[in-house]
């Protein structure tokens, strides 16, 4: 049973856009990572972070009434 030029024609057509969408989506992530992994973001502040700490530990010492 032959296959009818327009069926194939429209087969053919759904692979090579299902291809190019593949490779879209392969690009799309290589370049994703790539930009992700070239931005690295600033150096954390130790003295930031510990003032954050000690905010956090004084909170929760009002909270608990420990502190008068």
């Amino acid at each position: 049973m032959p296959i009818k030029p327009q069926i194939l024609a429209a087969i053919s057509g759904a692979i090579s856009a299902y291809i190019a969408d593949e490779e879209a989506a392969c690009q799309a992530a290589a370049q994703a990572t790539a930009m992700a992994a070239a931005a690295p973001g600033p150096p954390l502040s130790l003295w930031a972070l510990a003032g954050r700490s000690q905010a956090m530990q004084m909170r929760q010492l009002m909270q608990r009434r420990s502190l008068r």
